[in-house]
């Protein structure tokens, strides 16, 4: 792979890891793009990879929060342990699905027509529920990590599995649920960035080991550092524009989007 692509990869990996558009989707649109052709999976392997970028940017913002708790857990405070019992709790049904599916979905789900429909039916999701949360005002929107109870991570947990078909979006399936199950949105958002550490970090860690060869071959290694290098620096700067966005403008205008670069992708590249 040309550093450039790797470049133009990392980019888009770090401006759309969390943002609620498929991180995925856009990576798998990118190479189409870039290359004129199909992807290949060792392609596919090369973008859940360079998605540790993304993760260590996660652990870099909320550091403070992260050290915090971990000393909390260390004394046995009960809300540094409920964070983490729900952060596994959340965890681990992508890791089991995750597992049982991953060959297939590299098979068959990475491929534009597959992420276009994800794309546009997790827009509509997205809009739909948008709406609904305004038109019922009167229901509870709770602000604060220490709301999200074992219950609110299990359904979170589930669907994150959503997320495993390449266009769905993590952030959107973790947030949208999150939002469901009587969390604000902002409350949601972070939860779902605190997720992607352990989501993400096994899929990148699990992905890199078993396709190692490919993602090396041919001196890939440098391509494989500068996408990582690339996306850990981007996903850092729009993880913060992300929250402070969704505190004043909601979800409902990236579902739109979804939906439009969905519908283009059917009609021109398909």
């Amino acid at each position: 792979m040309p550093l450039w692509v790797a470049v133009v990869l990392g980019i888009v990996e770090g401006l759309t890891e969390f943002l609620p558009v498929s991180s995925t989707g856009h990576l798998v649109l990118a190479e189409r793009l870039l290359s004129g052709g199909g992807g290949t999976e060792g392609g596919a392997s090369f973008d859940i990879v360079i998605q540790l970028g993304a993760v260590m940017a996660v652990l870099l913002h909320y550091r403070g929060l992260l050290l915090e708790r971990l000393s909390g857990a260390l004394r046995r405070d009960p809300v540094a342990l409920r964070l983490f019992q729900a952060l596994f709790i959340a965890f681990m049904p992508v890791a089991v699905i995750g597992l049982l599916v991953r060959r297939t979905i590299k098979e068959h789900l990475f491929g534009l027509t597959p992420v276009a429909v994800a794309l546009i039916g997790g827009g509509v999701v997205m809009v739909v529920v948008e709406r609904w949360l305004r038109s019922h005002p009167e229901r509870p929107m709770l602000e604060g990590l220490e709301h999200v109870t074992p219950k609110r991570a299990l359904l979170i947990g589930l669907g994150q599995c959503a997320a495993l078909w390449p266009g769905t979006s993590r952030s959107m399936s973790t947030i949208v649920t999150g939002q469901l199950t009587g969390l604000s949105t902002a409350t949601s958002a972070e939860f779902s960035f605190l997720l992607a550490i352990p989501a993400l970090g096994a899929a990148t860690v699990f992905e890199g080991w078993k396709a190692r060869h490919e993602l090396l071959a041919g001196g890939g290694g440098p391509a494989l550092v500068v996408g990582l290098v690339v996306s850990f620096f981007v996903a850092w700067g729009a993880l913060a524009s992300f929250l402070s966005y969704v505190k004043r403008r909601g979800m409902e205008p990236f579902g739109y989007y979804r939906v439009v670069l969905g519908a283009a992708i059917l009609v021109f590249l398909r």
